[in-house]
């Protein structure tokens, strides 16, 4: 099978502009293709998942990859999928979170000998002269058809900026430059940005003739990455010191039944013959399936080693026959302690699986809280310097919240 046929077969592509051509690129090596990504935090997290593999996997295909960090556009703010405007960034904090993103990307992409290419969309945009752009660029863009896309409809309601009326040309503009600078032929993106991805595909052919190879593809990258990219608690990072490897693990290992061989398929490098046989696999089935989940990513991303360990410390806490070493660690500090006694409250905020006391309350008096597998009822609970010392206590929130409390 050819690489666009088992992007196809993994459920990946969602809609084409060009798909002959677009197949004929992709299946020859002949792609230099593009993804942004804006660079509004300090790492990834697994809503760009999605992407990162599909990049992967088109230069494992002999096709070329550039990575777009978004250091002008995100001077403005992306409206897609928000209901408010993004907080203005800093030149400074944009250039420390584009350098952590290509830390993160070298995991999954080769930049080596111009394999790959890693460009700033600043170092055109910041230069553009306003009179220019308006003249040279706006005279291409309709008003009328730039409203009717679905980002500026879900802000117009709570007032659309002109700032960020602005991202579109912005982003079509990107595409425009890196034809020219680059000979990118073809560009990704999620659901969310078809609108923007089609102007610059025109944008191309109405400036440099209906000829011009420029096309585009767009992934369910909004759908499934950004529901995938968030939980309860905020987003899952891809660096370590933001979410642990464990955490990462478990986060896989949770996925709902009906998510899990669609995640496999979408976003693990396993064959699909492999995968094709866990079709109808049930029950208990299912959870060794999100073990292979689980233990894919976690490799993935932070390696084969880290991988085994966060395995063996799930398998530990949930029931199998590991040790508790691999599992996350609170530390207990002599300064958390009162009379050398901690309080449960105290502990669970202090060990971050509760954010308040107020919210350890309910957890404990709704029977959500144990300790080494035994019911915490009551709040008035206290544990000694000395027990704490003497023996390994798992804290545990709900059924998927945990730490090891340690004491030295």
């Amino acid at each position: 099978m050819k690489i666009y046929e088992e992007l196809v077969a993994r459920g990946l592509i969602a809609q084409v502009t060009d798909e002959e051509e677009i197949r004929e690129l992709i299946n020859n090596g002949k792609a230099t293709f593009y993804i942004g990504f804006d660079p509004t935090a300090d790492s990834l997290h697994v809503g760009h998942f999605m992407a990162l593999c599909l990049m992967k996997r088109l230069q494992m295909a002999g096709n070329r990859p550039i990575a777009l960090i978004g250091g002008g556009t995100a001077m403005v703010g992306d409206p897609s999928g928000r209901t408010d405007m993004r907080t203005m960034m800093t030149k400074e904090q944009i250039q420390h979170n584009s350098d952590c993103f290509k830390e993160q990307m070298s995991k999954f992409i080769d930049f080596s000998e111009g394999k790959a290419l890693l460009v700033n969309n600043a170092d055109w945009l910041l230069d553009l002269n306003y009179i220019e752009v308006l003249r040279e660029v706006g005279a291409h863009f309709s008003v009328n058809r730039m409203l009717t896309a679905e980002c500026y409809k879900q802000r117009m309601e709570k007032g659309l900026s002109f700032l960020e009326f602005n991202y579109m040309i912005m982003q079509s503009y990107d595409f425009y430059a890196l034809f020219q600078k680059y000979g990118c032929n073809l560009q990704f993106g999620g659901d969310d940005q078809w609108s923007n991805m089609l102007g610059g595909t025109e944008l191309i052919r109405r400036k440099l003739g209906k000829n011009a190879c420029a096309m585009t593809i767009t992934l369910l990258l909004n759908s499934e990455g950004n529901k995938m990219g968030k939980t309860q608690k905020g987003a899952v990072w891809l660096d370590p010191n933001k979410t642990l490897p464990f955490e990462f693990y478990q986060y896989w290992r949770n996925v709902a039944d009906a998510d899990v061989l669609k995640c496999i398929r979408m976003l693990t490098f396993l064959p699909l013959e492999q995968i094709d046989e866990m079709d109808n696999w049930e029950g208990s089935q299912l959870n060794k399936a999100k073990e292979i989940l689980a233990f894919e990513l976690t490799k993935l991303v932070h390696g084969e080693e880290e991988a085994n360990k966060a395995q063996e410390g799930a398998r530990a806490l949930f029931g199998g026959n590991a040790n508790t070493e691999n599992m996350p660690i609170y530390q207990v500090n002599q300064e958390d302690l009162t009379n050398d006694e901690i309080d449960i409250l105290t502990l669970l905020v202090k060990s971050g699986l509760v954010s308040s006391k107020s919210e350890a309350r309910r957890a404990v008096t709704q029977n959500g809280v144990s300790v080494n597998n035994e019911k915490v009822t009551d709040i008035t609970v206290v544990y000694t310097k000395e027990q704490l010392m003497s023996e390994e206590h798992i804290l545990k929130r709900g059924k998927k919240n945990f730490k090891k409390i340690v004491m030295k």
